[in-house]
């Protein structure tokens, strides 16, 4: 490994830094940060959907790997779209935290009928309303930190639990919800790492970092996104895990921007990515969701 310490792309928030901190500290390199604004950071004044979702926070990071201001690229996996760029690997998913979503004021049993939750995620908005039909929902968008300050203005926000568990902020959460409640946003929890699919140097660095049964369930979800889309604009979630005898077990979900319809569907398979096409198969074709989707288009 040459002596020149590592680049690491990464957009400025107190999360992306600890991330790409993370990395580093798994890797035990020199390294230094590339810090990049992205539309996502500059645009809090619209709804992430209407700017490209999470995509949004991705662009200008791997384009700092492309253009050679940095080596690697260190993101929030469930900010990817779900295939990647010409000229670059997803080389490292190196650990995963909880990745369940998490309610910061009141748990879902307390919220009074009629209570207001915050949250820019209209994955979140589809299924708290099919849960608790009375609720209302209100923007909010921004870092942790700054959408901490503003839940005063709402009854309840909701938050990724592994975001508040790696800035220490874990107490905040009132409940977090389970998977059967809130089918989680792909990839949410992992971490992702990107490089030039041409740095083989980088490439045999962050392969000494790859979690094996991380990639698998992140593979799994990352299929089931593509299969839909890629692009799919409906709440859409999917959740996999590696179960005792080594198969991956996914559970997804689609549903209706009301959240008055909600499609859910599981598998069990040794091959990620063909369970993933599956799943999202026979949600599309076997369970209605290909009129959901014709609905937006």
């Amino acid at each position: 490994m040459s002596s020149a310490p590592l680049r690491l792309a990464t957009r400025g928030s107190e999360l992306a830094r600890w991330q790409a901190e993370r990395v580093a500290a798994l890797l035990d390199v020199p390294y230094e940060l590339v810090i990049v604004s992205t539309v996502g950071d500059r645009r809090r004044d619209v709804p992430i959907h209407s700017i490209g979702g999470t995509a949004a926070f991705v662009k200008e990071v791997e384009d700092a790997v492309l253009d050679h201001r940095a080596d690697a690229a260190v993101h929030s996996a469930k900010d990817l779209p779900s295939t990647t760029l010409d000229g670059l690997v997803l080389a490292a998913f190196p650990e995963r935290a909880d990745s369940r979503d998490a309610l910061v004021g009141a748990t879902l049993a307390d919220l009074p009928t009629g209570a207001r939750v915050g949250t820019g995620s209209v994955r979140r908005r589809a299924q708290l309303g099919a849960l608790r039909p009375d609720l209302t929902f209100g923007e909010l968008r921004g870092n942790i930190p700054t959408r901490l300050q503003r839940a005063e203005a709402f009854d309840a926000i909701v938050a990724a639990y592994a975001a508040l568990l790696r800035l220490g902020l874990e107490h905040h959460a009132s409940e977090v919800l389970d998977v059967s409640q809130l089918v989680p946003q792909v990839g949410q929890g992992a971490l992702a790492v990107e490089c030039r699919r041409d740095d083989e140097r980088v490439r045999a660095l962050l392969a000494r970092i790859d979690d094996v049964a991380v990639r698998r369930a992140v593979e799994a979800e990352r299929a089931f996104l593509e299969q839909l889309g890629g692009g799919c604009n409906l709440p859409c979630g999917a959740h996999a895990t590696i179960d005792d005898s080594g198969a991956v077990v996914l559970t997804a979900l689609l549903a209706s921007l009301d959240g008055h319809v909600v499609l859910r569907a599981e598998g069990r398979g040794g091959d990620p990515r063909v369970l993933g096409v599956d799943v999202a198969t026979r949600l599309l074709h076997g369970c209605g969701g290909s009129m959901l989707l014709d609905d937006v288009a």
